[in-house]
């Protein structure tokens, strides 16, 4: 599969793991059920094709543990640098984190950490269907 297809399948997955979890998140709440997310997510998600595949090939012989944690500090790194590039060119990012207890300038949350470096893990499965043991 083609790089281009790759960062496509990657911020659909993502943007679908984003509506899912808004959802759910929302309903834990008690709030209305609203399918919410912004298209602009799915280039961010996208980015896991030339950003994350890389860091997978190198670290793929390492512990989960180390992994995990490459990848939730990754993770977050680019919600925040992605975030800061939408809110420049936009004048607002698509997510806001403010209203959060803990938050680093509205755009993203450290206690997401653990939940981003699952999502790290998870992404090595996608990757490995996506290339077919392939590495290119």
């Amino acid at each position: 599969m083609t790089r281009l297809r790759r960062f496509a399948v990657y911020g659909l997955v993502g943007w679908g793991f984003d509506i899912a979890y808004t959802t759910l998140h929302d309903a834990a709440r008690g709030r209305p059920l609203r399918f919410r997310s912004s298209p602009w997510n799915v280039p961010v998600y996208g980015l896991a094709q030339p950003l994350f595949e890389p860091v997978h090939d190198r670290l793929r012989d390492r512990p989960w543990p180390v992994r995990a944690g490459v990848y939730g500090v990754g993770i977050l790194a680019v919600e925040y640098a992605s975030g800061w590039v939408l809110r420049r060119v936009r004048g607002r990012a698509p997510w806001d984190y403010t209203d959060a207890r803990w938050h680093v300038h509205g755009l993203i949350r450290p206690d997401y950490f653990p939940l981003w470096a699952a999502v790290g893990l998870a992404a090595e499965r996608l990757h490995d269907a996506l290339t077919a043991g392939r590495r290119e």
